[in-house]
């Protein structure tokens, strides 16, 4: 087994690095402050490939790895944890869920507006009422004539009111449970189609996070993605792979926080030496790196598995669940580490601590990852 990257992935992450310091980290306070989601950057990261990751050049896309996917994300969170998400939700829900389930029309006519850049995706699948309870949606869809209509609302969506294209997930059979719950594809500003409250966040705030409405929104038959019925199965299948971008996007904050603790210990100096030089200091560095360490080896190993075309639920619920909760740590350390200064927004540690908590709970829950991961333990 080698776990050592190749070069043309160490050139990878040198080369996002790169990106997200120039592009990225000067107006990480500024795009926070405002709520605001940086468009004007979408060309950018089309041009590094990063909003076509892992899609077909055929498309547009990069056509890389999961691993690679993985790399990608983590540099841009290590950064802007915020602008990481709306890269992952956007390659990793929508773009990913045409890519999976959508016909070669379909995928011909989104797929390359998408990974360009043209548009960012939405995927909307949370309600009000239905959070970790998928299955209790309340978004309709009926068929009428040659198509379908929608009505409901979808909470909690990334990129609910400045997305270009969304995959919404609807009960088009109420009487078959999982198994009457379909998939569509919706163009923002069709008809009956509008963005409802924007989400005023604890954290993650230049990632746009709104309610998007359905009243009466006419989608013609040809924009169903996937087969009728298959809705559920298949947003499975996409949130087993999204949450390997979950996890790398754990990784990479909870670097960014280690190293900011890091510095900020080795030029902090207390009775006469710096911080670093203290016991407690230390040893708080050295399981942050090492529960790290760990949990990129989980989030690669997922990423690994599926490359390779292999089922991957419990490992990337796994990857998931460990990487999202020692971010959340290293957090927490960072803002130990500098004191008073981790309190107020001069430093970055204040932003960390306020980000991370999100990884613990969207693209399921800790508990549910606990749940899946029990599931597959246990055959049941």
């Amino acid at each position: 087994m080698d776990f050592r990257l190749s070069d043309e992935q160490e050139m990878l992450r040198r080369t996002v690095r790169e990106f997200a310091e120039a592009e990225m980290r000067p107006h990480v306070m500024e795009w926070d402050e405002a709520q605001h989601f940086p468009m004007e950057l979408l060309p950018k990261l089309a041009d590094l490939g990063l909003l076509g990751i892992q899609f077909a050049e055929a498309y547009g896309g990069a056509a890389m790895s999961a691993v690679d996917y993985c790399i990608c994300i983590e540099e841009l969170a290590r950064v802007c944890p915020a602008i990481a998400l709306s890269v992952a939700a956007h390659n990793g829900l929508c773009t990913a869920h045409l890519a999976m389930f959508g016909t070669d029309t379909q995928k011909q006519t989104w797929l390359p507006r998408l990974v360009q850049g043209q548009v960012l995706g939405a995927w909307g699948l949370t309600e009000a009422n239905a959070g970790s309870d998928a299955a209790g949606m309340r978004t309709v869809a009926v068929q009428a004539g040659d198509g379908w209509v929608l009505n409901g609302a979808k909470t909690f969506i990334t990129h609910g009111s400045i997305g270009g294209v969304m995959v919404v997930v609807a009960v088009t059979d109420r009487t078959k449970g999982h198994r009457g719950i379909t998939a569509f594809v919706v163009e923002h500003g069709t008809p009956g189609m509008s963005a409802g409250k924007k989400e005023n966040k604890l954290g993650m705030r230049a990632s746009d996070t709104s309610e998007v409405i359905f009243q009466d929104c006419r989608v013609p038959a040809a924009q169903m993605v996937g087969e009728e019925g298959q809705g559920f199965i298949n947003t499975l299948q996409v949130l087993d792979a999204g949450r390997i971008g979950i996890a790398a996007l754990s990784v990479g904050l909870a670097q960014g926080a280690y190293e900011a603790a890091r510095a900020y210990a080795k030029e902090r100096r207390q009775f006469g030496q710096p911080i670093a030089a203290f016991q407690a200091i230390q040893w708080k560095l050295a399981d942050n790196a090492t529960r790290i360490e760990a949990a990129r080896l989980l989030t690669y190993r997922a990423a690994f598995l599926k490359d390779q075309g292999v089922r991957m639920t419990r490992e990337s619920a796994m990857a998931k669940l460990y990487a999202s909760e020692i971010a959340v740590k290293a957090a927490d350390d960072c803002v130990q580490i500098h004191g008073g200064y981790g309190f107020v927004k001069d430093y970055p540690a204040e932003k960390y601590f306020r980000d991370v908590k999100l990884l613990t709970i969207g693209e399921g829950t800790s508990e549910i990852q606990r749940l899946v991961i029990a599931r597959q333990l246990l055959g049941t």
